[in-house]
């Protein structure tokens, strides 16, 4: 008897369980691909730009999971990290989803996987890396601007009025003060200690190394990650799925846009919009501050 088979490009398009049901009608098992690309962050801006927070992921995980037929799901990461609560929401999500469903799930570090990117790959059962990709970064940086020089150059006070003595903290317009180092030093030194304890609580003994060379936020390239443990193998998406589920289908799931944007009249309407001066502003130092954080690993 023939058996009707529906592409997933057509399947993938119909709503939540029905595309997944209809899908799965065809016989075959399905591998959800998930894309995860952008600086993690909880932020959100008028001007799209590729970002992750748990929000923004929450519709495409869920989908991603859907299928009757799931074999496993394989996580595309593509991240240099950001918002360590936004990595632990999506890494804690994903494991979720993963017990619930009961399949197994396959990272794959692109160009870079590090920081909050690598928080994410350790949410999958298993790691591969291509041999260019740069994988680690396990630390902790903050980072700011000192502007009281510059306020005193041009003849501007800072007035500023607090109820509680620890209410104002590293002001960027008033001189650093070493107790406020002290103290963010401390924070990032419980949020480390957080970031390692997830990676050896999912990598556990395929650690090779426990000390501080893989947790003092260095990076390494993929054959360099696969010795230390940090990762399970070198390889891509398509080789590793095609060989370790050879009948499956691979179904890439995707975030769906908003009609509007579909639509295309999403950016015109926003163009006719007349922008604030503060909105531009704020615009100009996300894009800033979102290409600084890919400098880092010099991408």
């Amino acid at each position: 008897m023939d058996v009707l088979r529906i592409p997933a490009a057509v399947t993938d398009r119909l709503p939540g369980r029905l595309g997944a049901t209809v899908g799965a009608a065809a016989g075959a098992p399905v591998v959800s691909v998930v894309r995860l690309h952008g600086v993690i962050t909880a932020q959100t801006a008028p001007v799209p730009r590729q970002t992750l927070n748990a929000a923004s992921v929450e519709k495409v995980l869920e989908r991603a999971f859907a299928p009757d037929r799931l074999a496993a799901v394989a996580l595309v990461i593509n991240s240099p990290g950001g918002s360590p609560t936004q990595s632990q929401l999506i890494g804690d999500r994903i494991r979720r989803l993963a017990d619930e469903s009961g399949v197994p799930v396959l990272a794959f570090c692109e160009d870079v996987a590090a920081s909050g990117g690598y928080w994410l790959a350790c949410a999958a059962d298993e790691i591969y890396a291509c041999s260019t990709s740069i994988v680690g970064s396990i630390g902790v940086i903050s980072a700011g601007f000192g502007l009281d020089g510059l306020i005193e150059r041009w003849g501007v006070s800072r007035r500023l009025h607090t109820a509680g003595g620890s209410k104002s903290r590293l002001d960027p317009f008033l001189p650093e003060k070493a107790e406020d180092v002290a103290w963010l030093n401390g924070l990032q030194e419980q949020m480390h200690e957080r970031f390692t304890g997830w990676v050896r609580e999912r990598r556990g003994d395929r650690l090779k190394r426990g000390g501080a060379e893989l947790f003092d936020g260095e990076v390494w390239l993929g054959e360099r990650a696969r010795e230390l443990g940090l990762v399970d193998g070198v390889g891509n998406v398509h080789d590793v799925l095609t060989e370790r589920f050879p009948d499956a289908e691979q179904r890439p799931v995707e975030q769906r846009k908003p009609l509007l944007a579909r639509l295309g009249a999403g950016s015109a309407a926003r163009a006719s919009l007349p922008g604030r001066p503060g909105d531009l502003a704020t615009e100009v130092l996300s894009a800033i501050e979102t290409r600084a954080v890919w400098a880092r690993y010099g991408l």
